[in-house]
């Protein structure tokens, strides 16, 4: 005890402690960005081991909120965890995250059910660990804003914020080797990392900042977590089919989440304009660099999230199979593939922070946006066969852009905010880029599904029978919804092996049945349909990241808020 109690008053009063808080905290967001991502590449091998078809329409649940509960749960509870940071303490409620996340990576590792049961015990604890990422998320960037002067908080956030989105990329390769040997490993790994990463804050880490005891604001708390959870939740299901429909935004449960979710928030912004201590400061949004750096982070996230598991879908379910890789080894080699985004954000993050702090985050927050911009319309042009050395410069260039606008938009936002502030301010930063995400999925679903539906379905029955495949199984499997494509492709199945089964196949002649099931006759059928799709896609990210560009610019000139 008397040991750690030197090191730890050594650490603290070294002036290198700034470096010793950006190293602790860039472990903790890697750590929650990573496991975010790693199981993504697992799922397949989850599903085997829990004994559910993840292809199955009753499983297709599941599939959603192992995939979503981890992002929706964050997004509901960022504000308020950095909230209780400002009352009781940033490195304290930081401290707890790592346990919470440890502890929820443990249960998750030992699921101990099978079948739906296994399905509902692995996303509670999902949650579980969603709660602890938040309180790392929430956090972070208001210890680091604590412990970095101004002029060298944009190269600090910068780094930790390219951690977290690095971690997004890194966990694909992640999961994908874990996955190899036991898809438990992909939450097991979390463990030890959370255990050295609470011993360390708890010795190295400490409160500069004063508390600001205040009350909780429960009924704000209530209305923003239930209101938010709703909408989520809404657009998560929207993506679902229901009855006949590819889609489930006529779903009366979808429309009646999201109406009352609409409601609740409406609720909930008037009662933090009534109550005297709000949870969420409105008050904040009359900053400008603060109002147009968060919009400007919402449509950024908006513009990246969902566009990852387009391009995964791309790899997966087309370019890889007609590459030669069989659907099994694609989930693994898409996120090798996908590695020049991360090289693009490690080189850019940093960068762009450290310039930031001298010229201001506008012309390169603005100047990021404009080049990812761009980066999606030299997608578009893209074949579906794409030479890959095009892909992967684009890829560069696209990664370059994001890591250019991530770490100045966050330095300007927490910059701008007084000091008492920053734990709800790194909240309210984190709650509009956790949100981004679904929102962003929701939207690129729907709008590559819409594509596909437009031609999907002549194709597949056109290439079905053609191949002896009865004309009334063809004509059944032509309708199946598009997502049962793009998720078997996501999962690393052969669609048409999958969907055909072994009683159908038997019946065909051997030549046809290997036609059909080889690796590259599914992408072949697929492959104009999801450039129709990928199209109507990457023309929404590109306005996406150019009104993110307009806003950014809104911010106006570098500024700092004085503490009085």
């Amino acid at each position: 005890m008397a040991i750690s109690k030197i090191i730890r008053h050594v650490e603290r009063t070294s002036p290198n402690y700034k470096w010793i808080a950006l190293s602790n905290t860039t472990l903790g967001i890697l750590m929650a960005s990573l496991n975010a991502t790693s199981l993504i590449i697992a799922l397949p091998v989850i599903f085997r081991g829990l004994k559910i078809n993840p292809l199955d329409a009753s499983s297709f649940s599941y599939l959603l909120w192992i995939l979503l509960g981890y992002m929706l749960v964050t997004a509901i509870l960022v504000v308020s965890l950095g909230r209780l940071g400002d009352m009781f303490g940033r490195v304290k409620m930081y401290n707890i995250g790592f346990i919470v996340f440890a502890i929820g990576a443990l249960l998750a590792g030992f699921t101990w059910s099978h079948g739906p049961a296994g399905a509902l015990e692995l996303i509670f604890f999902r949650m579980v660990q969603a709660i602890g990422g938040a309180l790392l998320m929430a956090n972070s960037a208001a210890i680091l804003t604590d412990a970095f002067p101004e002029n060298q908080r944009g190269m600090a956030l910068g780094i930790n914020q390219i951690a977290a989105l690095a971690g997004s990329f890194i966990g694909i390769l992640v999961g994908g080797f874990l996955a190899q040997f036991s898809w438990r490993y992909v939450f097991l790994f979390n463990v030890p990392i959370g255990i050295i990463g609470v011993i360390w804050s708890y010795i190295a880490l400490k409160e500069i900042d004063v508390f600001h005891p205040a009350k909780i604001d429960i009924i704000g708390n209530i209305t923003f977590a239930v209101g938010l959870g709703l909408l989520l939740i809404g657009i998560t299901y929207g993506i679902k089919p229901y009855g006949t429909s590819s889609m489930g935004w006529n779903s009366p449960l979808v429309l009646s989440l999201m109406i009352a979710g609409i409601l609740i928030l409406i609720a909930f912004v008037i009662i933090e304009h009534k109550v005297k201590q709000p949870m969420f400061d409105l008050t904040l949004f009359k900053i400008r660099a603060f109002t147009a750096g968060n919009i400007a982070g919402l449509l950024s996230a908006m513009g990246r999230g969902g566009l990852q598991f387009m391009l995964i879908m791309w790899l997966q379910g087309i370019w890889l199979p007609l590459h030669g890789y069989a659907f099994t080894q694609t989930p693994l080699w898409a996120g090798i593939y996908m590695l020049p985004t991360t090289i693009g954000f490690l080189v850019a993050g940093p960068l762009s922070g450290y310039f930031s702090d001298k010229y201001g985050a506008r012309p390169f927050a603005t100047g990021g946006m404009i080049i990812a911009a761009v980066s999606f319309a030299l997608m578009m042009m893209l074949p579906v066969n794409f030479p890959y050395y095009l892909f992967a410069l684009i890829l560069l260039l696209n990664g370059l852009a994001f890591g250019m606008f991530s770490s100045p938009n966050t330095a300007g936002i927490m910059n701008s905010v007084p000091a008492r502030y920053r734990g709800v301010a790194s909240g309210m930063r984190a709650t509009f880029m956790n949100v981004g995400m679904p929102l962003s999925i929701g939207i690129f679903f729907t709008l590559m599904i819409v594509g596909l539906n437009a031609t999907v379905p002549g194709s597949i029955y056109q290439g079905l029978v053609v191949h002896g495949v009865p004309a009334h199984l063809a004509l059944s499997l032509s309708h199946l919804p598009a997502i049962s494509y793009l998720f078997a492709a996501f999962l690393g199945y052969n669609p048409l092996k999958t969907l055909l089964g072994k009683k159908t196949l038997s019946l065909l002649k051997p030549s046809a049945a290997s036609k059909l099931t080889s690796k590259d006759y599914f992408p072949k059928l697929i492959a104009a349909p999801f450039k129709h799709g990928l199209i109507v896609v990457l023309t929404f990210a590109i306005v996406t990241c150019l009104i993110a560009a307009y806003a950014s610019w809104l911010r106006g000139s570098k500024y700092i808020h004085k503490e009085v």
